[in-house]
């Protein structure tokens, strides 16, 4: 085996950026991802272990379950764990979260502490109506005080991002978030990478099927303008009008609007509440894991409430740097294997050993494989070896990669080759 040093201009380092496309469909508290059905398993209804909507972190435990009541012992679940030391480290993906009495007295040193797999998510819907308390406890920093930690920890970025738009202060003189209901989405970072990326952004309120209205972010700035609608002349008033702002680094959406779409359209949509209500932005994707069901009306008919469904879509913004290697085999070199096949047949290993001197033959012979056209007739003898792998040494010559060619490609001793290994980082 022969080490050759990357050239000057043999080793390429460059940021991939892509823009992947995710897309939400919200009907009666179930949330659908880019379109996908359920994918039935050998071991498990659904092959990839989570609800419709929701996607398989790093897609851990695919496949698991029973065979008749019986766990096969081909298909046992991984999972995380560690082991109770002094440290005190303990485990965030617990069945429950440990506290620090349960950790002490739950726990011996040794036990395994474990976790479970997969990890998932999905986005969320949070329907706000006490954003900001405005009671003297919060005044005075009381921790049980009544407004939304969610709002209250974006409620700075919010004002920082006043440069762009007014409609993302706090207060922009028309009116105050902190006293308003507002509707918060919340989208993982999985799904967009970066950043959501401005201009991509569309809402989406159908009614048994037909577009209601739609909001879209066309000026990148993070407004959310309501672009038309289908359905009566009504609604020319909310065209062109901010019902909402998206913060595209932090993954949140902001609805405010609070006039209605549509009039004489009501229909269910707050939990626990009897009151049928006109659609209108703050109450854009009921269902969308918020607590909101057909079966949480107080008793009232529901019906209406499976009239209204949510479509939703954006690109992320993905930056993977990628390193891109050139090895070369240069004519005349690189022809040389370790591979026993490649000496003939036959021959004696070894000329002289003891035990303090091991000296290998020198006169071994190298087999010819060069092919001929010809019957019975041996063409000239070159060198030629097939490569199979390429390894990858750091300065000290310790082994950090290997590529393996899918086919061995052969190398005759005229011939240059160069082989492109290309690896994300």
């Amino acid at each position: 085996m022969s080490y050759r040093k990357f050239g000057k201009n043999d080793v390429l380092i460059n940021t991939l950026k892509a823009h992947p496309r995710s897309e939400f469909y919200i009907y009666s508290s179930s949330i659908y991802y880019n379109n996908r059905g359920r994918n039935q398993g050998k071991y498990n209804g659904e092959a990839r272990m989570v609800p419709d909507g929701f996607i398989n972190l790093y897609e851990y435990n695919i496949d698991k379950g029973t065979i008749g009541g019986s766990v096969a012992s081909e298909n046992k679940y991984i999972e995380p764990f560690i082991s109770k030391d002094s440290s005190r480290i303990s485990l965030s993906m617990t069945t429950e979260s440990l506290s620090s009495t349960d950790w002490g007295t739950e726990f011996g040193y040794g036990d395994k502490i474990t976790g479970s797999y997969p990890q998932f998510t999905s986005i969320k819907r949070e329907y706000i109506s006490t954003p900001s308390a405005s009671s003297d406890a919060c005044k005075r920093g009381t921790f049980d005080c009544a407004h939304n930690y969610s709002y209250m920890s974006l409620r700075p970025l919010l004002n920082h991002y006043g440069t762009l738009s007014d409609h993302y202060k706090v207060n922009n003189g028309i009116r105050n978030l902190d006293s308003t209901n507002l509707n918060l989405i919340h989208i993982p970072s999985i799904f967009y990478g970066n950043k959501i990326k401005p201009g991509t952004v569309s809402l989406r309120w159908y009614v048994t099927g037909t577009l209601l209205a739609e909001l879209t972010d066309h000026k990148q700035n993070g407004e959310l303008i309501q672009v038309g609608s289908t359905i009566g002349s009504e609604l020319n008033t909310l065209s062109g009008s901010v019902q909402g702002v998206v913060l595209y680094n932090e993954g949140f959406i902001l609805l405010t609007g609070s006039t209605s779409i549509r009039t004489g359209q009501t229909m269910m949509l707050r939990a626990g509440e009897s009151t049928r209500e006109n659609p209108s932005w703050r109450y854009w994707g009921a269902g969308a894991r918020d607590g909101v069901t057909y079966d949480s009306f107080g008793g009232s008919r529901p019906d209406s409430f499976l009239s209204a469904s949510f479509g939703m879509s954006f690109e992320g913004e993905t930056a993977t740097e990628t390193v891109t290697m050139y090895a070369r085999a240069p004519r005349g070199k690189v022809n040389y294997s370790n591979n026993p096949t490649f000496i003939k047949y036959d021959q004696q290993l070894l000329e002289f050993t003891s035990s303090h001197v091991y000296q290998e033959n020198r006169e071994r012979l190298i087999k010819n494989i060069v092919s001929s056209s010809f019957g019975d007739y041996n063409e000239k003898f070159r060198r030629q070896v097939y490569i199979s792998k390429i390894g990858i040494y750091d300065d000290d010559k310790n082994l950090i990669g290997i590529a393996t060619l899918a086919d061995p490609v052969r190398k005759d001793e005229n011939e240059d080759y160069v082989f492109k290994i290309k690896m994300d980082m």
